[in-house]
């Protein structure tokens, strides 16, 4: 008898506190938190000068992880290839936040008989960006400013360059 009762009391409580452990984990996806980036986000981009103020439906995917990293994603990484960009983030303020991330640009194959040799887009530098961001007093978005420069393979900045508004949601279910 103790061994079942035993047993069912260990499932139980067991069930409990997965219960309590997801229904934490929810309530903080659910409700953001006012004083940190943590969390996921999605962005909206629009560069005020440089070659990329005429793209005016970029969009950023953001991951902001305990610890101080980030990881993001545009809806044109695709175009040309180019790789998510990685980075740090770290508040300066109560509501103020300083990013930096970078991703590898690529350059298009200079010619066609290189894509047919198994040639194709090479390393073409790195994108730099640095971000302010001012949290809102509840934690669910933010405004900020974007400073972008493009670096070649040996980190001298080419053209390419520009300033971002952005404003952000934090994603919810």
């Amino acid at each position: 008898m103790f061994l079942k009762t035993g047993f069912f009391g260990m499932a139980l409580a067991s069930a409990l506190g997965v219960t309590v452990a997801h229904a934490s984990v929810n309530d903080h996806q659910s409700k953001g938190k006012s004083h940190s980036l943590q969390g996921t986000w999605r962005a909206s981009v629009q560069f005020v000068d440089g070659p990329y103020a005429a793209v005016k439906d970029l969009k950023f995917l953001i991951a902001f992880n305990e610890g101080g990293t980030l990881t993001e994603s545009a809806n044109y990484d695709e175009n040309p290839p180019v790789t998510p960009a990685y980075g740090i983030w770290r508040k300066i303020g109560r509501h103020d936040f300083e990013l930096r991330y970078e991703y590898f640009n690529t350059k298009p194959p200079t010619k066609f008989e290189d894509v047919v040799g198994g040639g194709g887009w090479t390393p073409g530098g790195i994108g730099v960006l640095k971000e302010r961001v001012k949290l809102s007093a509840d934690g669910d978005s933010y405004t900020s400013t974007i400073t972008f420069v493009l670096r070649d393979e040996h980190g001298k900045p080419i053209p390419g360059s520009g300033k971002a508004i952005c404003k952000g949601e934090r994603m919810r279910f």
